[in-house]
């Protein structure tokens, strides 16, 4: 089915909405939340609170790209849910690690600034369309979906050494291009 057919459904107000989404974005949701929770049981309830949160949203939201849409409530509810779990310590798996490689460059981002939050989505996006196609794919690779550096490797057919050089000058120009904004500490 069509991404606009599922979001006419959700519009609608129909329930199979909500297994339109499931049968065609499933696997997908369940492998980004997998990739940050690291925990099929908490995977699979992030996912489910996923299709609650999209089933609230639409409408009045009409997403331009359903995928996208869909991928960022994922990663924030699998986000929110690891926080949770692990309040005392920052836990296992790959996204204490990403989150302490982008510590460098970024200000902590858990407390909201009011205005502040367009401001930096639209400095990294600046900033990610400034980068070469192959440095932007391992960047979002890594901290958008929690990528270990072996599996980015894998993915793109190169070695391990030269994702780790790739996102290493990458932080350096991030964090470069947010000293200029003023936006880092």
């Amino acid at each position: 089915m069509e991404d606009s057919a599922i979001i006419d459904l959700y519009f609608a107000r129909s329930e199979s909405a909500i297994s339109e989404t499931q049968t065609k974005y499933g696997r997908m949701l369940m492998s980004v939340s997998m990739r940050i929770l690291r925990n099929t049981e908490d995977a699979d309830e992030a996912v489910n609170d996923t299709y609650m949160k999209t089933w609230n949203s639409i409408p009045p939201t009409r997403p331009n790209i359903f995928s996208a849409f869909l991928t960022k409530i994922v990663r924030n509810v699998s986000l929110d849910r690891l926080d949770s779990a692990n309040a005392a310590k920052r836990g296992a798996g790959e996204i204490p690690a990403v989150l302490d490689e982008l510590e460098e460059c970024i200000a902590d981002s858990r407390i909201p600034v009011p205005g502040e939050g367009m401001e930096l989505k639209e400095i990294l996006n600046a900033f990610l369309e400034k980068e070469k196609p192959e440095a932007r794919k391992i960047f979002v690779r890594r901290y958008f979906f929690g990528s270990d550096i072996k599996e980015i490797a894998e993915i793109y057919g190169i070695g391990e050494s030269k994702v780790k050089m790739s996102l290493s000058r990458s932080r350096e120009r991030l964090k470069a291009c947010l000293e200029e904004e003023g936006v880092t500490v």
